[in-house]
């Protein structure tokens, strides 16, 4: 690693600390209450290492390729998936990863209890809940938002949590693209409220990246999920 790179990635980490701080400030919360996942999707091991020593060991990948090349690494991290998940990849996931955010139907709750117990471990599941009520329709951005309905939530949050393997960790959402973030975010902790009268333990709440950490904060977020904040410019996967 450059050391120019070295400087822009403390600097980065510095500035979004600071947007961290003043967000929780400003909600009423201690920053501790807030964890920051750095999505490290296309950038380099060796940036993932950089970071860490930085003091940023929650480390999120959205493909399952990328997470089998560095999770093995750097398995001193928490490691955090993201991305949509498909089943068959369930087993490689619940060997590396120790939270996976995206859990969204039954029959991956089956495929992540299986490849847990596997493994011999226990994989926090997040529920990803769709917020598109909220925002224009995905098919206009023409970007995918995966998620159940949060009236589908509670049939979910039992699933997972009777599963072997599996602890119900709470609920990850992505505001829909043009959308309010307070208005799409604010929906979000409702559902979090609902879920943890039936599961207190479930009380994690996903939410908010680069560009909307601080609506997802004063709406109760534990964790944002940043990557062009942190890290700059994707490059290409070629």
């Amino acid at each position: 690693m450059t050391i120019e790179r070295g400087a822009e990635l403390r600097a980065n980490v510095e500035q979004v600390r600071q947007r961290i701080r003043a967000a929780c400030e400003a909600a009423g919360r201690a920053e501790e209450s807030v964890t920051l996942v750095a999505i490290t999707k296309t950038f380099p091991i060796e940036d993932v290492r950089a970071l860490a020593a930085l003091g940023v060991t929650d480390t999120g990948e959205n493909r399952e390729q990328e997470l089998k090349v560095k999770a093995p690494d750097a398995p001193e991290l928490t490691w955090h998936f993201v991305g949509q998940l498909q089943s068959n990849k369930a087993r490689s996931v619940a060997r590396l990863a120790q939270v996976v955010h995206s859990v969204d139907r039954l029959s991956l709750v089956g495929a992540l209890s299986k490849a847990a117990v596997a493994e011999e471990k226990i994989v926090r599941c997040l529920l990803q809940v769709s917020l598109a009520a909220y925002g224009p329709q995905d098919a206009a951005t023409g970007r995918s938002r995966g998620g159940v309905t949060p009236d589908d939530v509670p049939e979910l949050a039992a699933a997972v949590a009777a599963a072997d393997g599996l602890e119900l960790g709470g609920v990850m959402a992505v505001a829909p693209l043009g959308s309010d973030p307070d208005e799409a975010f604010a929906a979000l902790r409702d559902v979090s409220s609902r879920l943890r009268s039936e599961h207190s333990g479930a009380d994690w709440i996903s939410a908010g990246m680069s560009g909307d950490l601080e609506a997802a904060i004063r709406h109760g977020a534990t964790h944002v999920r940043l990557g062009r904040a942190l890290l700059g410019t994707r490059p290409s996967l070629g």
